[in-house]
């Protein structure tokens, strides 16, 4: 069992990050923030998925004051993410957003870092520190050390401006595209500070390159016990950001939301389709939230007996199939009619 880091406990709206709270499963939406109409639509979806908090672009005054509107709609808390504009943040919390990311170095004047905190602190907004790699401090850039190093050492920078301010609600994000560098920063940083972490690698990739990057770098900070929120960052519809998320929780037993779906290689004892009955097992059920094991199997040889640990599954035969349940066969039906009869199973068994 996985024991986890205990940090300094903060809540992004309802949502509670740290301490014993679950690892939250977080995305970005990528429409234009100026629409409302089609940024709740995408929200929603993404609730559906599973997401638990949202972050969206503010470009400038515009989309700050669409977040009023958003805010009101949005079922789920609703992060502003602020770049350089320190009027931004301030409009963004008027609004109602649940939280801030923004490097209150990046901001300009101390004067004006000062009216964001005050207001921050004002109504309970933590404050994400969003560490990129990619974008760091020319002071940094020549230090003599590594690039973990120097991103942990741009944290320091930010937090020290906050907590000068006696501003304790922080969540810090130290991000790479490099899995080990990203890996080595929230190692070094968890070293030395309590913040809650909010874990992930920027610039990932694609869909199977970036989910592959991201298990890799995610997945092995969560079994050290580090990271309190994650996002999976992807160059895809940000709802398979939602479904790797939970995907990675699950792998190491962090979170049990929706379905567990298993199912064996391909072999020469194969009669059916079994690439392409997978993904549509997983399709049809993406969003059943169900603690329950679903395998699609290539054969009667490895279907009802290694698979004999899911609650339900397919096992291939030639141009039919085998419906079990924990191991048991209940069912044979043709190739065409198996996930019509697997769900008919299904719902009747929950």
């Amino acid at each position: 069992m996985i024991k986890r880091r205990k940090t300094k406990q903060i809540s992004i709206g309802n949502v509670k990050i740290g301490k014993d709270a679950p690892i939250s499963v977080q995305s970005m939406c990528n429409t234009d923030t100026r629409n409302v109409t089609q940024t709740l639509q995408q929200i929603k979806e993404l609730t559906d998925a599973g997401c638990e908090i949202i972050r969206l672009a503010v470009l400038n005054s515009d989309a700050a004051e669409a977040l009023k509107n958003i805010v009101k709609g949005s079922p789920i808390p609703v992060v502003a993410d602020i770049h350089f504009d320190y009027r931004l943040a301030i409009q963004a919390i008027n609004n109602g957003v649940a939280a801030l990311r923004l490097n209150p170095g990046n901001i300009g004047k101390r004067e004006n870092v000062e009216k964001v905190v005050k207001l921050a602190k004002q109504q309970n907004i933590p404050i994400r520190i969003g560490i990129n790699a990619g974008s760091l401090e020319k002071n940094l850039k020549d230090l003599d050390i590594s690039l973990a190093e120097k991103m942990v050492k741009s944290a320091e920078g930010h937090i020290k401006i906050l907590e000068d301010l006696d501003f304790d609600l922080i969540k810090v994000s130290l991000k790479s595209s490099d899995v080990m560098t990203t890996i080595d920063a929230y190692k070094l940083f968890s070293e030395k500070y309590d913040y809650p972490l909010h874990i992930g690698l920027t610039e990932a990739g694609t869909l199977k390159g970036g989910l592959v990057k991201s298990s890799v770098g995610i997945g092995s900070l969560l079994s050290q016990g580090i990271g309190d929120t994650i996002r999976v960052s992807l160059t895809e519809n940000p709802i398979e950001e939602v479904h790797a998320g939970f995907a990675i929780l699950k792998s190491l037993g962090l979170r049990q939301r929706g379905v567990n779906f298993i199912s064996c290689p391909t072999c020469g004892r194969t009669q059916i389709n079994l690439i392409d009955l997978a993904k549509k097992v997983e399709e049809r059920f993406k969003n059943l939230d169900a603690n329950i094991t679903i395998a699609t199997m290539g054969c009667a040889v490895n279907g009802p007996g290694e698979a004999s640990h899911a609650d339900f599954g397919i096992a291939g035969g030639i141009k039919e199939g085998y419906i079990f349940k924990k191991g048991e066969v209940v069912a044979r039906v043709a190739e065409n009619e198996l996930l019509d009869s697997l769900e008919k199973i299904i719902k009747e068994s929950l």
